[in-house]
């Protein structure tokens, strides 16, 4: 653990307690509403049943389309990794901009990067507890288990998760700095990405030159890797690791986005009026 002398005493530059508190503290807003539950579950329930009876009809009428029967359940439950993990971050940076608690929080020893750790911490836990039903109704109603996508499934779900990481920062630093007028950008720029991540079907429909675009995201591996698996029983090792380093880079920007617009707003002293 480093340390620095401030005021001629020692002060941590990082603590684990702090960020282990800050994920405490969005647990127990998490658990003490019965509604957030419902809401995390509600949504990747209703596709998930609406999407395999929507299958499952054009199985029974199709052979070729009853192909893609476990091609678009996977990717509606993945998708939703992606959608979660975003507002996982973003929602839970807006509670504290709605109950106008940012000046609060830092005006105590909480650095910006460890409510950043926080925050992922907490889009995990709450991408877990919506997806996980999700994907055990599909085995009941459906007899349909995205765990047999195998050992893989893992680096889809941590590329996405990481992925809505990113995008989940930007959405929220730009909040942090215009405002909550902007906080609709946490539903927009998710589902912008959609057309161009190759959910339901590969890039290669898309426009040579929008391809090009897709080909710039995690997501846009991460399905082509899923519809590998499923229709031809092949890993293509080589997607994942693209992926991931695309996401390195992109969680990067994100924390870096957000930290400048944290810095921004405390200098303009937002941070106390920022819900207005």
């Amino acid at each position: 653990m480093e340390f620095r002398i401030s005021s001629n005493r020692y002060e941590l530059i990082f603590s684990p307690t702090r960020v282990g508190a800050m994920a405490l503290r969005y647990f127990y807003l998490l658990r003490g509403s019965w509604p957030r539950y419902l809401e995390l579950a509600y949504w990747p329930t209703v596709q998930m049943i609406l999407w395999g009876f929507i299958t499952e009809f054009l199985a029974t009428n199709s052979s070729y389309v009853g192909q893609a029967f476990g091609v678009l359940l996977s990717a509606v439950l993945l998708w939703d990794v992606m959608f979660r993990g975003q507002l996982g971050v973003s929602i839970s940076f807006f509670e504290e901009m709605w109950s106008r608690n940012l000046g609060h929080l830092f005006v105590s020893p909480l650095r910006p990067y460890e409510m950043i750790l926080a925050l992922t911490a907490m889009s995990l836990v709450r991408t877990i507890i919506g997806i996980v039903p999700a994907s055990i109704l599909a085995i009941v109603f459906f007899d349909y288990s995205v765990y047999g996508l195998g050992i893989s499934l893992v680096a889809f779900f941590v590329n996405l998760l990481v992925m809505g990481w990113a995008v989940g920062l930007i959405v929220a630093g730009m909040v942090l700095r215009f405002g909550l007028g902007a906080e609709s950008l946490a539903w927009v720029a998710i589902f912008a990405l959609a057309p161009i991540s190759g959910i339901y079907y590969p890039i290669s429909v898309l426009p040579s030159w929008l391809q090009v675009v897709a080909q710039a995201l995690p997501s846009s591996y991460v399905f082509e890797g899923m519809r590998s698996i499923i229709r031809d029983g092949v890993v293509l090792t080589e997607h994942m690791v693209i992926a991931g380093m695309l996401n390195v880079i992109y969680l990067l920007i994100g924390a870096i986005i957000f930290l400048a617009f944290f810095r921004s707003a405390r200098i303009k002293g937002l941070l106390l009026g920022v819900g207005e």
